[in-house]
């Protein structure tokens, strides 16, 4: 039977705090057969491993990635989530503008309404912050 996975299980697996509910965290993702990944608990998993964690950014990029490759784990559009995750880790930016970028590319808008200017250091979405008038 499938199960969606929450935020707290990953973060207990990927850091090992506190050890024994991180044990129950990594044995539960060992011995499932199906866990269903939201990109939206991805995103929340970035933040707690940044803010709480203070964890470098290219230690929750491979640990983002080892999660959407697990055997067990089932993303909706794995590709997308792994491009977030490059963009996050080499443009050093926001992992939700990170993901916001992904999201343009994968679906061929190519365009981003944000007043983050973090966004053009990606070069490959245009951003605009406000409607031109006609």
């Amino acid at each position: 039977m499938s199960s969606f996975v929450d935020t707290n299980v990953l973060v207990r697996h990927l850091t090992g705090d506190p050890p024994k509910m991180a044990a129950r965290a990594t044995s539960y993702l060992a011995t499932e057969r199906e866990l269903l990944l939201t990109d939206l608990v991805v995103a929340e998993t970035v933040y707690v491993l940044e803010s709480f964690y203070e964890a470098p950014r290219a230690q929750i990029a491979q640990a983002i990635r080892s999660l959407v490759v697990f055997d067990s784990i089932v993303c909706v559009d794995p590709p997308l989530l792994l491009r977030a995750v490059e963009v996050y880790e080499t443009d050093r930016i926001d992992f939700a503008e990170a993901y916001l970028v992904a999201c343009a590319e994968s679906t061929g808008v190519g365009r981003a309404v944000s007043f983050d200017r973090s966004i053009d250091r990606v070069g490959t979405v245009q951003r605009t912050s406000h409607r031109r008038s006609e």
